[in-house]
C-alpha cells in the first residue's frame, strides 16, 4: 500500500500570503469585498433577517467544531445527505455572548425559528431542518470561494509563493471532499467579520448597506485605475479627490434585497454620522474620515482570510 507523505518543504506560510494580500490589494481586494457582500446578500435572502441566519450559522459552526474535535471529516455530499443536521447542546447565554446579541432578541428569534420548524427540539437532541428554508446548501458559495482562491493562486504563483496556480475546479473538488473541515475554517473568517462590523455599525443590516457602497467604490476604483497598489495606496486613492462613482438607494435595495424604505432610513443615519456622503444625484459615497477608522478591522479580516487561504492551498498542494 502506497502512502503519500506530505513534503513539509512544499508548504506555504500565512505571513507570505498576507504580505501579497496587502501589497497587491488593488487586484484582490475588490474581488474579495464583492465576494463578502454577495455572501451577505445570500444569507439575508434566506430569512430576510440577518440575526436569524447568524444564529443558524453559529449553531452549525458548533457542529462543525464537534466534527473537527473528533477527527470527523465529511464531504459536501455526506454533510447534505439529509435535510436535518444535529446541533451540539447550547444555551442562550453562551449563544448571546458569542454572537453579541441581546438575550431578548435571541430568545425571540429562536422562538420564531422553532415556530417555522427550522429548529426542532427532540428530547435531548436539537435539530436544524434545512429543508424548511430556501438557503439549503451553500453550493453557490463553494463555487464563488473556489473562483476567488483560483484567482488569488495565480497572483501567488506569479510572486513565487505557490509553485503553480490552481484551477477553480480542482479547488472546488478539494473543498467538497473536505467540506466539514474547510467550511469550519470559512465560518472562522465570516462570523468574526460580521460580528466586528456589527459592533461598529450597531447592526448587520447597516453594515450590509454600507458594505455595498464599499464594493461599488472598490470596483469603480479598480476600473478607472488598473495600477497595482497596496491596500494603503488603494485606500488613499479612493479618497484622493478623484470622482468616485456613487450608488443610489434603489440600487442598494436591488443588490441586497433589503426593502428600499429600510435602506433609505439606514443611509440617512450613515450620512448623519458622516459615514457616507450624498450628492445632488442622491448617490452615496464613502467619507475618508470614517473609512480610515475601519482599517484595523479590515486588517483583522485580511489576516483571517490569509490564514484560511493558506490552509486550503496547503491541503491541495501537500
Amino acid at each position: 500500500m502506497n502512502i503519500k507523505i506530505p513534503k513539509i518543504s512544499k508548504q506555504i506560510y500565512t505571513d507570505d500570503v498576507l504580505n501579497i494580500l496587502e501589497n497587491k490589494y488593488s487586484i484582490i481586494g475588490p474581488i474579495w469585498t464583492n465576494h463578502q457582500m454577495e455572501w451577505c446578500n445570500s444569507i439575508y435572502s434566506s430569512f430576510n433577517d440577518h440575526n436569524k441566519f447568524l444564529i443558524i450559522i453559529y449553531l452549525i459552526k458548533k457542529t462543525l467544531n464537534f466534527y473537527s474535535r473528533n477527527f470527523i471529516k465529511l464531504s459536501y455530499n455526506q454533510f447534505y445527505l439529509k435535510n436535518t443536521v444535529e446541533i451540539e447542546k447550547f444555551n442562550i447565554s453562551e449563544l448571546c455572548k458569542n454572537i453579541n446579541m441581546p438575550k431578548e432578541t435571541a430568545r425571540r428569534k429562536i422562538l420564531e425559528l422553532k415556530k417555522a420548524g427550522i429548529i426542532i427540539k427532540n428530547k435531548k437532541r436539537t435539530i436544524i431542518d434545512r429543508s424548511v428554508y430556501p438557503f439549503i446548501s451553500p453550493e453557490n458559495s463553494v463555487i464563488k470561494i473556489s473562483r476567488f482562491l483560483s484567482i488569488f493562486s495565480k497572483i501567488l504563483s506569479e510572486e513565487r509563493v505557490l509553485s503553480n496556480s490552481l484551477s477553480s475546479e480542482e479547488l472546488k473538488k478539494k473543498i467538497e471532499l473536505n467540506f466539514s473541515y474547510i467550511w469550519e475554517l470559512y465560518y472562522e473568517v465570516q462570523v468574526p467579520m460580521l460580528l466586528g462590523y456589527k459592533k461598529v455599525f450597531g447592526d448587520i443590516e447597516t453594515f450590509h448597506i454600507f458594505g455595498t457602497c464599499v464594493v461599488n467604490q472598490h470596483l469603480h476604483c479598480q476600473k478607472i485605475n488598473p495600477t497595482i497598489m497596496s491596500r494603503k495606496e488603494f485606500i488613499k486613492f479612493i479618497y484622493s479627490g478623484n470622482k468616485m462613482q456613487g450608488v443610489n438607494a434603489m440600487s442598494i435595495s436591488d443588490i441586497t434585497g433589503i426593502p428600499r424604505a429600510t435602506v433609505v432610513r439606514k443611509l440617512n443615519k450613515l450620512v448623519e454620522k458622516n459615514y457616507l456622503s450624498i450628492d445632488y444625484k442622491k448617490h452615496y459615497r464613502l467619507t475618508g474620515s470614517f473609512a480610515k477608522k475601519l482599517v484595523p478591522l479590515q486588517s483583522s479580516v485580511l489576516a483571517q482570510l490569509a490564514n484560511f487561504s493558506t490552509k486550503v492551498y496547503n491541503l491541495v498542494i501537500l
